[in-house]
């Protein structure tokens, strides 16, 4: 086996936890690009969001945003896939949520819009270093003749929990729905997670399973890591991320990704792994 591809997530993986990338996080990824490997990144975020880390990184292929929504050329804005939820139904959601004291923002593109801003919406803007937009969102879905990448709730872990399975029970077989962080619930197409993204990139690239990595540590990664050829859990993965992956690195904090490609990547005929699965 041969690590050929890598895909990494942002939050709480590739970035330390002041939202910045170590130097020796760097320094593996552009010495694994300089040996032919393939390096992504995995997000929820938009592409807007990511653009600054995939310029840092020096990344060259296609980025899988909005957990698997789309898959773009980040800097020229090529579109590889991209899969929505419809307007219809992203707006039957977002009446219900909002109904129920929840605040909700939809993701169209690079475009970021709440029908009101409150503490969650600033919140996620210091994150994520994007504008959000305040409009209407029944009045936005309704001239949106397609749908939206995503949509994201902002809640206390403790509610959204309570939320998500009644979330699963109605709207279960027209969305996909994850968390990325405690505080976060989102939705995107049934079809899609990174997982089905990362496998239609690697065969765009013509790259088998086998000679996948992806690392990550949350909910919204489980998918990709599970599709690997070999998948990463971070040291502060989630508990049942860690029970999924084939090995499990060291924190975020701790250069978790640049330990985990050094060894399975940088010197791959040297440090065998055994599968966990």
């Amino acid at each position: 086996m041969a690590i050929r591809l890598v895909a990494m997530d942002l939050d709480d993986t590739l970035l330390r936890d002041d939202w910045t990338i170590s130097p020796r996080v760097v320094e593996a990824i552009q010495k694994a690009q300089a040996q032919g490997v393939k390096m992504t990144i995995a997000t929820g975020r938009m592409s807007l969001s990511a653009r600054p880390y995939v310029e840092q990184l020096g990344v060259d292929v296609p980025v899988i945003t909005c957990h698997g929504a789309m898959i773009q050329h980040v800097l020229s804005g090529d579109i590889l896939f991209r899969r929505v939820i419809p307007s219809t139904v992203a707006d039957e959601l977002v009446r219900y949520v909002s109904k129920r004291g929840f605040y909700a923002q939809v993701y169209l593109k690079n475009r970021v819009i709440a029908t009101e801003l409150n503490q969650w919406s600033r919140e996620y803007a210091r994150i994520a270093s994007v504008p959000i937009e305040e409009e209407n969102l029944s009045s936005l879905l309704a001239q949106e003749p397609e749908g939206v990448e995503k949509i994201l709730l902002m809640a206390e872990e403790a509610d959204l929990d309570q939320l998500a399975p009644v979330l699963k029970q109605h709207y279960g077989e027209k969305v996909h729905i994850t968390k990325s962080k405690p505080c976060f619930l989102e939705m995107i197409d049934y079809s899609v997670n990174k997982g089905v993204a990362l496998a239609s990139l690697a065969e765009h690239l013509g790259i088998v399973q086998q000679d996948v990595m992806a690392i990550g540590d949350s909910f919204n990664d489980l998918e990709m890591i599970k599709y690997a050829g070999l998948g990463v859990a971070m040291g502060n993965a989630r508990s049942e991320i860690k029970e999924q992956a084939d090995i499990i690195t060291v924190s975020n904090e701790e250069d978790g990704v640049a330990e985990a490609i050094e060894r399975y990547v940088l010197q791959s005929g040297t440090m065998p792994y055994v599968p966990r699965r």
